[in-house]
């Protein structure tokens, strides 16, 4: 059963001040999740248009839907505000909010943030406690430094990824949606817990930083390992030719697929053949030891086709659980708002967006914690700048003065 939500107050990053001024997802999904957990995060946007991830769900790879889900699964709870910073009037804004802030995430190209005076050295005297936490594409040393990059670009295809992806003699693979981008930006939330730590017992603030790349590298680290000795594999056969029959996809009578995924050969191949109903398999002397098995792949994998065809999913679901096999269904994206073993462990919660009632939550459980309240809707363009300003110090007629000087846009 899910943890009971729990007010912000009593949320372990409760009294943090988190600047969002990152675009698009891998940044913004670091305080995202320092949001779910208690932080208070104020987006900072430019006039205009703001986040270009306000209107992503108008790409042609995302579901199409009238409610605005990719802003909202991005950017819940947070505050926003609208600061033109090339202006000086909206930088001297900007400024005074670094001064309280605990942890800034930015992710401008790093000409964009040397011309805007957005670099860990131009902001850290404003705060010395300040973490701040830098998301790139490829890194910020080295011949790519400044090389725009996505998670299609920098994650999956230079890290290897769609390589390794690709069938033998097929085009090469094509990333989804956002699946690096999301990795990259757990990877940048756990950079500032380290940095959080640090400063607690230092006082002092730090740069932390990730990248799509890196991540990409980290996320397929046992073939780039492998690569780095000069080890590669044989481009990714068909599936009716694997390297391992029992570690391959079948179909079932009912058109959904299988993935078998049986490590454990010497103990689990007998009851494999039990589940199969095909124990005569035991004696053929083509299967009769991992080395031999791997050997003949092709002709076993031909004779499992048929036996998972004749069979429903829900009867194989019961024989290989009953032999303790290693396998999963093939999920299709229409299982998933009926996923019972993921809202029963907290993975898809209950909202607070009337349009969107369920959502996704961060893969974080804490046993000293309750879980976070229900996501928010993510904000409307410059929500609460006056609120912000105001509480910053600024005077209506301040407010109004900086509105006339185009800082607010």
């Amino acid at each position: 059963m899910a943890a009971p939500a729990a007010p912000a107050s009593t949320l372990p990053l409760h009294g943090l001040r988190v600047l969002d001024l990152a675009s698009f997802i891998a940044g913004p999904v670091a305080s995202t999740v320092m949001g779910d957990y208690g932080a208070e995060v104020i987006k900072i946007e430019p006039p205009g248009d703001g986040d270009p991830q306000r209107k992503l769900g108008q790409a042609h790879s995302i579901p199409q839907h009238p409610v605005n889900f990719c802003w909202h699964l991005i950017n819940r709870n947070k505050r926003a505000i609208v600061l033109d910073l090339k202006n000086a009037d909206g930088r001297a804004a900007f400024d005074r909010l670094v001064r309280t802030a605990d942890v800034m995430v930015v992710n401008f190209p790093l000409k964009v943030r040397e011309r805007l005076r957005m670099r860990y050295a131009d902001v850290a005297p404003l705060n010395p406690r300040l973490i701040y936490a830098s998301m790139t594409g490829y890194g910020e040393q080295g011949p790519d430094a400044e090389q725009p990059g996505f998670d299609s670009t920098a994650f999956f295809a230079r890290s290897g990824l769609l390589d390794a992806l690709t069938y033998e003699g097929g085009p090469p693979a094509f990333s989804l949606p956002a699946q690096g981008d999301q990795m990259a930006g757990m990877n940048l939330f756990a950079a500032i817990s380290m940095a959080l730590l640090h400063r607690e017992r230092t006082g002092e603030g730090s740069e932390v930083s990730t990248s799509l790349h890196a991540s990409g590298l980290w996320s397929n680290g046992l073939l780039a390992q492998g690569a780095l000795l000069g080890a590669f594999v044989a481009p990714r056969p068909p599936r009716t030719k694997p390297r391992s029959a029992l570690a391959n996809q079948y179909r079932t009578q009912d058109g959904r697929w299988i993935q078998l995924t049986i490590v454990r050969e010497d103990k689990l191949w007998p009851e494999l053949c039990k589940a199969l109903e095909r124990t005569d398999l035991l004696d053929d002397p083509r299967f009769r030891t991992t080395e031999i098995r791997r050997a003949h792949a092709t002709e076993l994998a031909a004779i499992l086709d048929p036996v998972f065809a004749a069979r429903p999913w829900p009867e194989w679901k019961t024989r290989l659980r009953q032999h303790e096999i290693t396998f999963g269904l093939l999920g299709v994206l229409r299982d998933v708002p009926d996923d019972e073993q993921a809202t029963a462990n907290g993975a898809v919660v209950q909202t607070a967006v009337a349009e969107m009632p369920r959502s996704i939550s961060a893969p974080i459980r804490l046993s000293f914690a309750a879980a976070p309240a229900p996501p928010g809707p993510g904000p409307a363009h410059g929500a609460d700048t006056e609120a912000i300003l105001a509480e910053l110090g600024y005077e209506p007629a301040e407010i109004d003065r900086l509105r006339a000087s185009g800082a607010l846009g």
